[in-house]
């Protein structure tokens, strides 16, 4: 009986609890634009934006939906990968471990106030513990990356502005 009420009192710790009003985003490596978009409008202008680009979605992944299936209210959370083949091709020559941080990956946050954040690690931050080992031609290859994610973001958030 002791460890039901336990459960029972975890579980309604667990659906009763917030998640943070604030994030507080790691100093190095990381973007983050504020926008006054919606959620679903940021999450939409930026898959649009990654198609515009010449990039593609190859993966979206999120807590918020099957929260909600278990009774757990969340804010809009989404991360969405986004490559492209002739990435990983020049990567994979250059370095086999450093293809684990492919897709490299956006994150679309809901804020309190209804509006949402688009946030991304930078690709030469994800690609640096790699270019001893592989050579500078890593390091131009996150460059162009850290590139394109910026004109995706920029795109993206543009009606924000």
């Amino acid at each position: 009986m002791t460890r039901m009420i336990l459960a029972t009192w975890l579980l309604v710790l667990m659906v009763a609890a917030p998640v943070s009003a604030e994030p507080h985003w790691p100093d190095q490596g990381w973007q983050v634009t504020p926008t006054s978009l919606a959620y679903d409008d940021l999450l939409e202008a930026l898959r649009e934006a990654v198609e515009a680009e010449g990039m593609f979605v190859v993966t979206e992944a999120g807590p918020t939906e099957a929260a909600a299936n278990r009774g757990i209210t969340l804010p809009g959370n989404r991360v969405v990968g986004v490559f492209r083949n002739d990435y990983a091709v020049r990567i994979l020559r250059l370095s086999v471990p450093a293809m684990i941080e492919a897709p490299m990956r956006f994150y679309v946050t809901e804020n309190d106030d209804g509006s949402a954040t688009l946030s991304w690690k930078t690709p030469t931050h994800l690609l640096e513990p790699y270019v001893d080992a592989a050579g500078k031609e890593l390091e131009t290859v996150g460059r162009e990356l850290d590139a394109l994610f910026a004109a995706i973001a920029q795109r993206a958030t543009e009606e924000s502005k």
